[in-house]
């Protein structure tokens, strides 16, 4: 045997005997979680960031948050499989689903079974409280602002209300409406006067009244809507193949298992501005993919 493979037996051996391992480690896996971005990134950080802990302090796998740039690329990381749990909003959730075969509805917020958008409007458009949704016609000829463009609380259910009092946004100031990007978005260029009103999440809407964010001289609601499922939690269908047998259950318990009972579990409800999460049905969310069926945003 040459002097040179007799070294590297040798080397071999001393490193065996040391307890040196010469194989090549496996990396475990990591969770990916990802949400929609319909709030300001800071804000989105925190959460998912506190949330990955409590995941992963819980499920005792390495839980990392993947932020995305909209709401479509949410969808999209899903399908093709670099985001394994995803906070989808009504349509994104219906929009990944149908892209995924088998993916799993795991919770909901205990808001998000009776959930509402606000129409918001600047003080100085001269708007007034809408009684029925056929006053929404008084929003004709304003310039008006959606959140994002498949946003289920921020476009695809204002828009079907709107749609029910016979508004098309080819009614609006300028032939359209604008969109925003995000619901924190629309209630800043209301208040601003970039456009006389606009739609978003209610909850949104409260947190910021909460949190002194919103200028009431400046900006008010005119409507609430009637009621509707939003938000929910949407699991990749391999989870069990990659974590083991029973992880997407385990994953369900752990997020339904969140309590106020200590101060991360705590900020993380408050976080979500919830008191509790609440097992989901896929079968819930059809007259979410029925109304987006109708305006074109699932074909």
């Amino acid at each position: 045997m040459p002097s040179r493979e007799r070294g590297a037996v040798a080397l071999l051996a001393l490193l065996l005997c040391q307890g040196v391992s010469v194989l090549p480690s496996i990396a475990k896996p990591a969770l990916r979680v990802g949400a929609i971005p319909d709030q300001n990134p800071e804000r989105l950080n925190r959460l998912y960031g506190q949330l990955a802990d409590e995941l992963s302090d819980r499920l005792k796998v390495t839980v990392r948050y993947v932020p995305v740039s909209n709401y479509p690329a949410a969808v999209s990381a899903f399908r093709t499989g670099g985001l394994d749990l995803v906070w989808f909003g009504g349509l994104t959730g219906v929009q990944a689903r149908l892209q995924t075969p088998g993916a799993k509805v795991l919770a909901q917020r205990d808001i998000d079974a009776r959930f509402r958008s606000v129409f918001i409007a600047n003080t100085s458009a001269d708007l007034q409280p809408i009684q029925s949704i056929n006053g929404l016609t008084s929003l004709r000829g304003k310039r008006f602002t959606f959140g994002s463009e498949s946003s289920t609380s921020g476009r695809l259910m204002p828009q079907h209300f709107l749609a029910k009092a016979g508004v098309s946004p080819s009614q609006f100031s300028g032939g359209r409406a604008g969109f925003s990007g995000s619901h924190d978005a629309t209630i800043a260029l209301v208040q601003s006067g970039a456009y006389q009103a606009g739609a978003l999440n209610e909850q949104v809407w409260t947190s910021a009244l909460k949190q002194g964010r919103v200028n009431t001289d400046k900006v008010r609601v005119i409507w609430r809507t009637p009621e509707y499922v939003d938000y929910h939690w949407v699991a990749r269908p391999d989870l069990d193949q990659r974590f083991g047998s029973g992880f997407t259950t385990r994953l369900q318990k752990a997020i339904l298992a969140i309590q106020p009972s200590t101060p991360r579990q705590a900020t993380i409800l408050e976080l979500f501005a919830t008191k509790r999460f609440i097992p989901a049905e896929a079968s819930q969310y059809k007259p979410i993919e029925t109304v987006g069926r109708q305006l074109g945003k699932i074909r």
